[in-house]
């Protein structure tokens, strides 16, 4: 069994690739929230990552993606992140899987540095595509109840899991840079100050 970089009763993190990780983890989760590299993004840092395996996940997923390149596998809806940067025009895609058909419409500000975490009341972790909690916090209400099991395979910073264990939901996250498992371990240690649901 593969030892995890971080767990607590909530939260279990484990550094390295999600692709063979996974099949290490005998689980069945509710719930796949997750932000893999888009393919347009980043390319100096990501390789295009093929996200095919999630086919092997049955349950309900919430997957972000890029606003000018194809999702490359089936989905039920598309979701609409609108990042709230004043005059310009800029969003993200949330594409569902295994669930509904209803198209929505979130709103938060973009994560992009410390002044716009200040407008977002969250904080900035340096993370290039880190999402903000709010959004984050909208999304685990939208499509998990208290006591679920919740997956990110590209956990980047910690959102999902920090936002997930706030809100009383289990949660494994995956994350192939160390840098970022020490900032996610850190973030879910702390204690959460926010009223859980």
């Amino acid at each position: 069994m593969i030892k995890p970089y971080y767990s607590d009763k909530w939260v279990t993190i484990y550094h390295g690739d999600c692709e063979g990780i996974l099949p290490q983890l005998d689980i069945k989760v509710d719930l796949v929230l997750t932000d893999p590299p888009y393919p347009d993004y980043h390319k100096d840092i990501y390789q295009e990552t093929p996200i095919e395996f999630l086919d092997d996940i049955p349950c309900r997923q919430f997957i972000f993606w890029s606003s000018k390149y194809d999702f490359p596998i089936d989905y039920t809806a598309i979701h609409i992140w609108d990042k709230q940067v004043g005059c310009a025009s800029e969003y993200e895609r949330i594409f569902e899987r295994n669930g509904q058909a209803n198209y929505k419409m979130f709103r938060a500000y973009v994560m992009n540095s410390s002044v716009a975490a200040n407008y977002a009341h969250d904080v900035f972790y340096e993370h290039p595509s880190q999402k903000p909690c709010k959004l984050i916090d909208a999304l685990v209400l939208l499509a998990s109840q208290p006591n679920d099991l919740i997956l990110d395979p590209f956990l980047g910073s910690g959102t999902t899991c920090y936002c997930a264990k706030k809100l009383n939901r289990y949660s494994i996250g995956i994350e192939i840079e160390e840098k970022y498992c020490e900032i996610a371990a850190k973030r879910c240690c702390q204690e959460v100050m926010e009223l859980r649901i």
